[in-house]
């Protein structure tokens, strides 16, 4: 089992070699940073020489000539060619956070809808922003940055190697061992940067779901129960880049150490030689100096070592992300190229919609998690990956049932028998784990998805509003709508109350450019619904699917909702899911549901007397007598 586990890939990991390529994104600034850096790097390493000559015509007590003027010019320019460096490296790590967002936002907004069920919406928010963020940090600060100080830093070996061979191996030997060291802690560091990453994306998921459920949470008086838990995944995220802290708070001093027993060796041994004889004063200055100029390359290259340990838990996740096949290339696997029938070809109005012994199961995971550390076989092992465990609710059991084209069907039952589940395989949220669903005759699998969705209107159970005006959730459907065609329709839904209200503020031409809020919170219950079901009819579409279309109405506004909805059904596909049987006991045709299965179908009349489950809703609601 062990060795199975070792075997499997753990996506919160990545190389190097993956690291790679989003430097090259950036080929032009990485060349014009590289070439700053090695103009800076020769005009710094030229200052020893300089200094050298300089001493030199000091002890000969000759004219100094144009060589401070040099060595004046080379600190001068040398400085600003840096300035240059830094912004262009700056530049390219904001160059690379923007594609690497633009990437990781394309494949969520398209990623197949069974993903989001399995995870959780904070952590894929984190992951555009707190991992590419930690991504641009080791690109500027650390990679890139290491690169162009290792300029100067083969510069000043190859100068203090001419300059003084044994007093560079000398020194060579306390650099080996210090950058031995730092390896075996950024070693260390890297799980531990890759679980801290995981740890910060499930407190963003905690913060969001608390955010999004706030009202819920307050009337049910867990505000502290709530606080308390995301305290609590505060603090272990805390202490987890504690524990990042004090290995890497080991590499800074240790980089200071090593200079100064550099800088000791060099005055020591190299005063020393200067005594015998063996090289000369100006020889040691150069070769201090030289010393001097590793101290930031050196630095940048120990940072590096551990930003780039601590950059690749961030971009594992990124990658993990950026891997997921989108609902586009999920169809070209089901139907490879040229396969897809266009269903602009077809009649939309003779669509036609059909389910042949559908099988369908949910499966979902627990979030993925990478133990830093964990005691396995009886020792410890780091970092090892353990797949999550797949939890599948089956849903769907060998349903089967036609809905005739320009008819309007009903879908009723007790809750979980699979009705909302049956409009989200109609429009191919999922697709059924065995048999077909047909539109039009065609298998959906071989059709577009746009193309199907563009011939649906879907109205979901909770009425989602979008934060923004009420014309924007119009357009959503019809961006192409006039403001004309958007007050008609929310008119015909009895919303013409938003329309008047804010034009009697006097602010605005039409209601249309009101707030709605947050997920709809200026709007009530009825008003949401409602404007989601406007928004749905104004696509005016062939098919048009209601889930529980008229759930958190009253009884004024379900009358009218009914009479909008008669209004438009003329010559199109509706299929409608009601928990109130008078909604659809004149639907063209019922299908009862229970526990994922069909107990029958047919007219109201025919179902209370060959159906003893929808007998039993119908007497419950009062619509025949028992």
């Amino acid at each position: 089992m062990l060795a199975k586990q070792k075997t499997e890939k753990d996506p919160h990991r990545a190389s190097v070699k993956e690291l790679l390529p989003y430097v090259l994104q950036q080929r032009k600034l990485l060349t014009i940073a590289l070439v700053l850096g090695a103009l800076a790097a020769l005009l710094a390493l030229a200052q020893p020489v300089l200094v050298g000559k300089i001493i030199e015509r000091v002890q000969m007590s000759e004219p100094l000539g144009v060589l401070v003027a040099l060595l004046v010019s080379c600190v001068v320019v040398g400085s600003i060619f840096s300035g240059l460096e830094h912004y262009t490296l700056q530049r390219m790590g904001e160059g690379v956070v923007l594609n690497s967002r633009r990437n990781l936002i394309r494949k969520l907004v398209f990623l197949p809808i069974p993903e989001f069920d399995r995870r959780r919406s904070g952590d894929l928010v984190s992951r555009i922003g707190s991992d590419t963020t930690a991504l641009r940090a080791v690109l500027t600060q650390g990679l890139v940055e290491a690169i162009a100080g290792s300029l100067v830093l083969v510069g000043a070996v190859i100068g203090m190697l001419v300059t003084d061979a044994v007093l560079f191996f000398a020194t060579a030997a306390v650099l080996a061992a210090a950058l031995l060291v730092v390896v075996v802690i950024s070693a260390r560091m890297r799980p531990l940067m890759t679980e801290t990453q995981q740890q910060v994306g499930d407190l963003a998921a905690g913060v969001d779901r608390a955010i999004s459920s706030i009202r819920t949470i307050r009337a049910n008086g867990a505000s502290e129960r709530e606080a308390t838990l995301l305290e609590t995944q505060a603090e272990k995220a805390f202490g987890l880049g504690l524990r990042v802290a004090r290995l890497s708070a080991l590499i800074v001093p240790l980089s200071f150490i090593a200079l100064q027993l550099v800088f000791l060796v060099v005055i020591g041994f190299g005063g020393w030689r200067v005594a015998h004889g063996d090289t000369t004063i100006s020889e040691l200055v150069m070769f201090l100096i030289f010393v001097f100029l590793l101290a930031s390359p050196l630095g940048q290259i120990f940072g590096a070592v551990a930003s780039v340990n601590g950059a690749l838990g961030a971009l594992g996740r990124i990658q993990e992300v950026t891997r997921l096949d989108t609902e586009t290339a999920t169809d070209a696997q089901l139907a490879p190229a040229g396969e897809l029938i266009p269903l602009s070809e077809e009649d939309p109005a003779a669509a036609h919609i059909e389910f042949s012994d559908v099988h369908f199961t949910y499966r979902s995971a627990a979030p993925d998690r990478v133990e830093a550390r964990s005691l396995v076989g009886g020792r410890r092992e780091r970092n090892q990956y353990r797949p999550p465990k797949i939890v599948e609710t089956p849903v769907l059991h060998g349903v089967s049932f036609s809905v005739p084209r320009g008819k309007r069907v009903a879908l009723v039952g007790p809750s979980g028998a699979g009705k909302s589940t049956i409009l989200g395989l109609i429009e191919r949220f999922s697709d059924p784990d065995s048999g077909v669903i047909s539109f039009g005759g065609i298998d959906l699998r071989n059709l577009d998805r746009a193309e199907l969705r563009a011939q649906i209107g879907y109205v979901e159970q909770d009425a989602p509003v979008l934060a923004g005006t009420v014309r924007d959730n119009l357009l959503l459907s019809a961006p192409n709508a006039s403001d004309a065609e958007c007050e008609a329709v929310l008119r015909q839904v009895n919303l013409g109350g938003l329309l008047d209200r804010a034009a009697a503020q006097g602010d605005l031409a039409t209601g249309l450019d009101a707030e709605v809020g947050d997920q709809g919170i200026l709007l009530s219950g009825g008003e949401k619904q409602r404007l989601a079901i406007a928004r749905a009819l104004l696509a005016n579409t062939p098919v048009l699917l209601l889930d529980e279309s008229t759930a958190n109405l009253d009884g004024v506004n379900e009358a009218a909702m009914r009479d909008a909805i008669n209004a438009v059904a003329a010559d199109r596909t509706l299929v409608v899911i009601a928990h109130r049987l008078a909604t659809v006991v004149d639907s063209d045709l019922i299908i009862v549901l229970d526990e994922g299965r069909v107990l029958g179908q047919g007219t109201h009349n025919e179902l209370i007397e060959t159906v003893p489950l929808y007998r039993e809703l119908a007497q419950r609601q009062l619509l025949v007598r028992e």
